[in-house]
């Protein structure tokens, strides 16, 4: 029998949580009924990831197929999934785990957050010329996830005809949300429209509701928007149902080369190593797949490439 586990972030709102089962809920129909697929939980909530593998094997499973429900490859996805993985094949040999992609760029990304656009009433044809979008990542340690996001703010400013499309993050890595309202600022906007690129519900969310006053006070002749978050939109299955046929077609396309944590144990890693799998924490040979991204990591540097769109006629 062959299994489907996705992973969720989890919450310490329950409510995030509830998001994450009925999405996952809502998908069954996807696959026919020998098919097994589970939920579990990376943190704050149960069932773990390992308690979800075991699951699958008690209720039958010789081949689960593992799938982060994650915006961007990070430290969860490159690092704990692939370390409970590695964990289950020790404790059933017998079975084949395939470890899939998160979500990352995606085409149907864009289409997700041009609907949160709308939702708030912007004419994606015709925008007013002095409107910005700050499109609003969580930040991290992780260089190649914070460029993702640089990626897809770049993609949805060659999607749309905003003239200003920028990134920043909520927390870690800069520019913070602060820096980046700032800079959309100077670029001359009068209209800043904060798209937040969170997947659930939660205390990031609600604290971003609060930030939204002064900023307010602080811009006194701006006019910000809020839109909604980039959450459990029906495109969403779409990008899922690709990464689970991905998988279990053993497609599976990792990008590794920018990746710090391979770059990090490649140091320590002897020519003559023991270990039976081809820098498994991956869950795949890095020797053999295509690179989906071209990521720049100087982004400090290049940050202006986001920015305005002049004098092209759009």
């Amino acid at each position: 029998m062959k299994a489907i586990l996705f992973v969720g972030h989890g919450s310490k709102e329950r409510e995030g949580n509830e998001q994450v089962r009925q999405f996952i809920e809502a998908m069954r129909s996807k696959w026919d009924d020998t098919v097994l697929v589970q939920t579990s939980f990376l943190e704050f909530e149960r069932p773990t990831v390992n308690q979800g593998i075991d699951v699958c094997v008690e209720k039958g499973a010789d081949h689960i197929v593992v799938i982060p429900i994650m915006l961007l490859q990070a430290g969860h996805s490159k690092i704990h999934i692939p370390a409970a993985i590695d964990e289950a094949k020790k404790k059933y040999p017998f079975v084949r785990l395939t470890y899939g992609r998160p979500i990352g760029v995606h085409e149907e990304t864009f289409e997700i957050l041009k609907t949160r656009l709308t939702d708030i009433g912007e004419n994606l044809d015709h925008p007013e010329d002095d409107t910005a979008v700050l499109l609003l990542g969580r930040g991290g340690s992780d260089p190649d996830a914070n460029s993702d996001l640089y990626k897809i703010a770049r993609l949805l400013w060659e999607k749309t005809n905003y003239k200003i499309v920028e990134p920043a993050f909520m927390g870690v890595t800069n520019p913070l949300v602060n820096e980046g309202i700032e800079r959309c600022v100077k670029l001359g906007a009068k209209k800043v429209i904060i798209l937040p690129y969170f997947l659930f519900t939660g205390i990031l969310i609600k604290r971003l509701e609060k930030m939204m006053v002064p900023f307010k006070h602080q811009y006194s002749t701006v006019d910000f928007k809020l839109a909604g978050y980039f959450g459990y939109h029906p495109k969403l299955q779409t990008i899922l149902i690709d990464r689970v046929e991905e998988a279990l077609g053993d497609e599976v396309k990792m990008n590794c080369d920018t990746c710090q944590y391979r770059l990090n144990v490649m140091e320590h890693v002897h020519h003559h190593h023991h270990h039976d799998h081809d820098h498994e924490h991956h869950g795949h040979d890095h020797h053999d797949h295509d690179h989906d991204h071209d990521h720049d990591h100087d982004h400090d540097h290049h940050h202006e490439h986001v920015g305005q769109k002049a004098g092209d006629g759009r």
